[in-house]
């Protein structure tokens, strides 16, 4: 499965979130770095949602670019 994560810039670093997988979020000094921990996050959050009998969420989030005049 993949799943969207959003990937922000903070004055520390970056961090990112999947609107898809609600409280899984990961932080890192880098932009690969986040997004390496950001991995490891969703499977580890897909883990325990099926330790306890869960079915991992569909993704169901897109994202896309508007260009305006600027």
């Amino acid at each position: 499965m993949k799943y969207l994560v959003v990937v922000e810039r903070t004055k520390t670093g970056f961090s990112a979130y999947s609107p898809d997988l609600g409280g899984c979020v990961a932080t890192g000094r880098s932009r690969t770095g986040v997004v390496k921990e950001m991995q490891r996050a969703i499977e580890f959050h897909l883990e325990g949602i099926r330790a306890e009998g869960g079915r991992a969420p569909a993704p169901g989030t897109f994202s896309t670019y508007v260009e305006v005049a600027g």
